[in-house]
């Protein structure tokens, strides 16, 4: 009787080696994870566990290692002579792979298992983050929807479907609140190498939004009638686009803006009513130049195409307009065109130069520094009315010296000196 129990025994166990070899061949062809780095991964974690539990009876003059047989799925842990050592860490670099010996422990199954489970886990989580990986790097530049999951600090937590997507600070929008589920359009960015390794990086802030959005909105941008010819963006704020209508008979404004203007309202509605504005191309580089600067009328322009620079003349009830607040709109019309463009008034005093390289209104600062900027970007300090409005904040930003806390906070003063003499 007892070897007939015995004989049932052994039975089992083959039956559950087989299961287990049938597991791991199921799991690598399900999740495409190569079957042999399982068994390696497996081996390598039942040495490891088999060196920690025996520590203090192991041999420092053997090497332990485990093996695994891959038809059966049966496991053991060897013991050879140590041949040689590396000199700096003291680890075995080569044994007597001839004259191993087996030590494997009575009742080592159970911990085998439990290893073998956590290591099938493991390498099935980084085989599906692998691939996810994969997948999004190949979207690079295409608009998904996500939804945001909660707020890890400052940066944004969203579900884009298969895996999450990371939206920092630098690729938020200004002004934006980001509550729990809500539903966002977002720009895949790119894959980046992060404290928590490899992570999708996706943007609001992203011009290329804007571009995504009317494509979905606008049939004849989709369809490629009319383009978008130049695009400039400070997020959250403000855009200017140029449309180009590729076509007799084509308007390439209306076909933007829509009936009633419904499809530019459906852009502007995911941007949480960001303004945009919406300009007609022109083969005539000065006619193109006003037009960006509108609201702005009566305006001349030297336009230098050797140097990319236009110089341009307002009657002074039309400075401000060409301006804007905060230089935003001449900032922004130097940006489509990628030009630099100089606003002088009627009097031929210079009111505002701007050479198309800045991305927010603080880049116009002189000596404002790097991380000073980089800090300021962080925290969505980047126009003048941030600064104004979120005034404690100067103080409390991190990397940020006192000398440059001084330069933001007299541009403050002055701001409210100006806002003090208006109201008078």
């Amino acid at each position: 009787m007892k070897k007939k129990r015995s004989s049932n025994s052994e039975k089992l166990k083959k039956i559950a080696r087989n299961e287990f070899a049938m597991a791991i061949a199921e799991i690598a062809i399900e999740r495409k994870i190569d079957e042999a780095a399982i068994y390696e991964a497996i081996q390598q974690a039942l040495a490891m566990a088999y060196r920690r539990q025996f520590e203090d009876s192991l041999d420092p003059d053997k090497h332990y290692l485990a093996v695994v047989e891959e038809v059966s799925g049966e496991f053991k842990i060897l013991a050879a002579d140590i041949l040689a050592k590396d000199e700096e860490t003291g680890e075995a670099t080569s044994w007597d792979e001839k004259k191993m010996v087996d030590v494997t422990p009575a009742g080592f199954g159970r911990i085998a298992a439990q290893t073998a489970k956590q290591v099938i886990l493991q390498r099935i989580r980084e085989s599906e983050r692998d691939q996810i990986l994969a997948e999004y790097s190949s979207r690079v530049g295409e608009m998904i929807t996500a939804q945001v999951l909660r707020m890890e600090g400052r940066d944004v937590l969203l579900d884009i479907g298969r895996g999450y997507g990371i939206m920092p600070p630098t690729e938020q929008m200004r002004g934006e609140f980001y509550k729990n589920n809500a539903r966002l359009a977002v720009i895949v960015k790119e894959i980046a190498e992060t404290k928590k390794g490899q992570q999708v990086i996706v943007s609001r802030a992203d011009k290329a939004l804007i571009a995504k959005l009317f494509e979905r909105e606008v049939p004849e941008i989709a369809a490629g009638t009319v383009e978008i010819a130049y695009l400039a963006r400070e997020a959250g704020v403000r855009a200017k686009l140029v449309v180009k209508a590729n076509g007799e008979g084509i308007d390439p404004v209306g076909s933007a803006v829509g009936q009633r203007g419904v499809r530019v309202q459906e852009v502007i509605k995911e941007l949480n009513s960001e303004k945009i504005d919406i300009i007609p191309y022109s083969e005539d580089m000065v006619e193109l130049i006003k037009a960006c600067l509108a609201p702005a009328e009566n305006m001349q322009v030297v336009y230098d195409e050797g140097k990319k620079h236009a110089e341009v003349t307002v009657v002074d009830d039309q400075v401000s307009l060409a301006i804007g607040k905060g230089g935003q709109n001449v900032r922004l019309a130097a940006k489509v065109l990628g030009m630099a463009i100089s606003i002088k008034s009627a009097s031929g005093e210079v009111a505002n130069m701007t050479t198309g390289e800045e991305e927010y209104e603080i880049d116009t600062y002189e000596g404002l520094e790097r991380d000073t900027r980089e800090a300021l970007v962080q925290a969505k300090l980047t126009t003048l009315a941030d600064l104004v409005r979120f005034k404690e904040k100067i103080t409390q930003l991190e990397n940020v010296s006192l000398s440059q806390q001084r330069l933001l906070l007299e541009k403050v003063t002055e701001e409210l000196a100006r806002e003090g003499e208006g109201k008078k």
